[in-house]
């Protein structure tokens, strides 16, 4: 814990290399001079004793007062009974729009899946077909007493 301190050496800054930067001064808007206008009345002075005995004197202030808002129209029932219907009727046209669109691409989907099936079935029956007679064996089908064996018919 007794290690010297070591202190690094001062940093000298020659003046030369410091570069001072002066700002410019933003010409006026307007070159005419500002005349200071004076109210039409001059308000009565008002002083106020407050309860340390100290006195205060000035001008009374008016509170602001807000301008009159203009009453706003009043709108008819049936004017807003109008405006719902539009708003209602569009949705369930949006609505029916959505369920149309769902239905017809369900269906193209259904027509698609019979379509993948067909060609999956009708491959599966070509391969048995030409696997059979490339063997020369047959299958064995029974009709009303008429005996198909090995692609021969016995009746």
């Amino acid at each position: 814990m007794n290690e010297p301190t070591t202190y690094r050496r001062p940093v000298v800054h020659h003046p030369e290399a410091v570069e001072v930067h002066h700002p410019a001064p933003i010409p006026p808007a307007h070159t005419t001079p500002v005349v200071p206008v004076q109210p039409g009345s001059v308000p009565a002075v008002a002083s106020v004793v407050l309860p340390d005995g100290r006195v205060v004197t000035g001008y009374a202030i008016e509170p602001a007062k807000p301008e009159p808002v203009a009453a706003k129209p009043v709108v008819s029932r049936a004017a807003v009974n109008i405006a719902l219907g539009g708003i209602g009727f569009a949705a369930i046209c949006g609505g029916l729009l959505l369920l149309t669109t769902f239905i017809v691409a369900l269906a193209a989907l259904i027509h698609q899946l019979i379509i993948l099936a067909a060609v999956i079935f009708g491959g599966w029956i070509a391969v048995q077909v030409f696997s059979a007679s490339g063997r020369g064996s047959g299958t064995t089908v029974n009709i009303r007493k008429a005996v198909i064996k090995r692609n021969r018919f016995y009746g």
